[in-house]
């Protein structure tokens, strides 16, 4: 968990770029395929939303992982690409910079949300945590569709929460200072790009079709379904899975041994076995986020086993040494320290 060199940074900044130009490069190869090709709607649209969902997915990971450790990026106008596509009207760069730092400094244990204040990412346990009673489970199948209509860190609903609370009030509870000097231009500037960008789908969808302008919103609204379903597929699993009860209480009983057919299958769908020690260690990566950064981060650039490794240490070290009671992610974490480490003795002998 060392500091991250100029080169990764720029290394990872590169990649973003190139996830958003395959994106935009896939929405140009359904209009092409639509326009051009003999396959029908049903094929052309499910070509494009594979490739899209696969591409999103791999935006959210990357954003993640830029934001500990590589958070400026080299250019500014690398600022503008990072997640325009998730939804219509989204958080700028610098917005969601902030929001996930207070996240961070509102909750530290995964289970206890907002332990030390708001934390904007609450409502997304809501459907999830209402009640502990077995019924709440009930609502537990419509937490995909509340990321997918823009309640998660890069939707528009999002983007709506964050700016009625954020910048924080003045004193007597005046405007802040830099709110039209910094947070107001930054934001008129990314909404207006977000806009143009949206309205070059609408005319690909309208024009480009050889339709009237005014039709050009089925194909668009399709091309957002692609993008929305695959930010709203990473988002369910770094958010809602990673802070749930259920996966930390999993987590505890050494699944890698016990399951290991399931972690080679969700290794691959998220884009390889870094990417899952993001679902496995995120309770490391919350313990000191700005030195540990993010474990696909990491993995990237030394492998994943070496992470996994340095992180089960961890946690059979302890994440926190406290005079407090034990929490239930506690108890979680030093049973499954003690799992992991015993099976990796019993592999060795």
């Amino acid at each position: 968990f060392t500091k991250i060199s100029p080169e990764q940074k720029m290394y990872m900044w590169n990649i973003y770029t190139l996830i958003f130009t395959l994106e935009c490069l896939n929405i140009v190869m359904y209009w092409a395929l639509l326009r051009f090709s003999p396959l029908s709607w049903g094929v052309c649209t499910a070509i494009y939303i594979f490739l899209m969902v696969v591409l999103c997915v791999q935006n959210v990971y990357i954003l993640h992982d830029v934001i500990h450790g590589a958070t400026f990026p080299p250019y500014e106008w690398q600022n503008y690409i990072t997640h325009p596509l998730a939804d219509f009207i989204n958080l700028p760069w610098m917005d969601i910079i902030m929001e996930h730092n207070r996240h961070h400094n509102s909750t530290f244990d995964l289970l206890n949300h907002g332990e030390f204040g708001w934390d904007p990412a609450s409502w997304l346990y809501v459907l999830q945590e209402w009640t502990f009673e077995w019924y709440g489970w009930l609502t537990v199948p419509l937490v995909p569709f509340w990321h997918f209509i823009g309640a998660s860190d890069t939707g528009m609903l999002f983007a709506f929460l964050w700016w009625s609370r954020f910048p924080d009030a003045g004193p007597g509870g005046k405007c802040d200072k830099a709110f039209y000097t910094k947070w107001l231009p930054t934001r008129v500037k990314y909404v207006a790009w977000t806009s143009f960008l949206w309205g070059c789908v609408w005319l690909l969808g309208s024009w480009g079709m050889g339709l009237p302008l005014s039709e050009g919103w089925p194909f668009m609204f399709t091309v957002s379904c692609g993008t929305r379903g695959g930010f709203s597929a990473a988002w369910v699993f770094i958010t809602n899975f990673n802070h749930s009860h259920w996966w930390n209480e999993f987590l505890a009983t050494d699944p890698d041994r016990t399951w290991p057919r399931v972690h080679a299958t969700m290794a691959f769908l998220l884009g390889g076995r870094h990417r899952w020690n993001e679902m496995l260690f995120h309770d490391v990566h919350r313990m000191c986020p700005g030195r540990i950064g993010a474990m696909s981060q990491r993995g990237r650039f030394h492998g994943w086993e070496k992470v996994h490794d340095a992180c089960v240490e961890i946690l059979a070290r302890g994440l926190w040494i406290s005079d407090d009671a034990e929490t239930a992610m506690d108890k979680h974490q030093r049973k499954r320290s003690m799992l992991v480490k015993s099976r990796k003795a019993s592999a060795k002998a």
